[in-house]
C-alpha cells in the first residue's frame, strides 16, 4: 500500500512563508501529475497547484506569484513553497499523485495563517 507523507505545515503570521513536502513510501511509476490541494473549514477541497512530468506547473489564480510547486518524479516527491501567506490560505493541505491507474492522496497537513 503506497502512502504519501506530508510535512511542513504549521502556524505562521500573515506575510510569512512555509514549505510543504510530500514523499511517497515507495517509488511510484507512471505518474502524470503531482499536486497540492486544500480544504478550508466549511469548504470543498480545491486545487492549489499541480506539476506535470515535463515540469510544467499550473497554479490557481489565488496563489499565482506567491506559491511555487516543484517535484522530483524519480523519487515521487513534491514540494510547495508558500510565500506571502494570507489568512485565507488557512486550510488542510493535501498532496496528490495521479497517473495511469493511480490516484494517491496524503493525510493532510494543517496550515494556519494568523496573527
Amino acid at each position: 500500500q503506497v502512502q504519501l507523507v506530508e510535512s511542513g505545515g504549521g502556524l505562521v503570521q500573515p506575510g510569512g512563508s512555509l514549505r510543504l513536502s510530500c514523499a511517497a513510501s515507495t517509488r511510484i511509476s507512471y505518474i502524470y501529475t503531482m499536486g497540492w490541494y486544500r480544504r478550508a473549514p466549511g469548504m470543498q477541497r480545491e486545487a492549489v497547484a499541480t506539476i506535470t512530468t515535463n515540469g510544467q506547473p499550473h497554479y490557481r489564480d489565488f496563489v499565482k506569484g506567491r506559491f511555487n510547486i516543484s517535484g522530483d518524479f524519480a523519487r515521487s516527491t513534491v514540494y510547495l513553497e508558500m510565500n506571502n501567506l494570507k489568512p485565507e490560505d488557512t486550510a488542510v493541505y493535501y498532496c496528490n499523485i495521479w497517473g495511469s491507474s493511480i490516484d494517491y492522496w496524503g493525510q493532510g497537513t494543517q496550515v494556519t495563517v494568523s496573527s
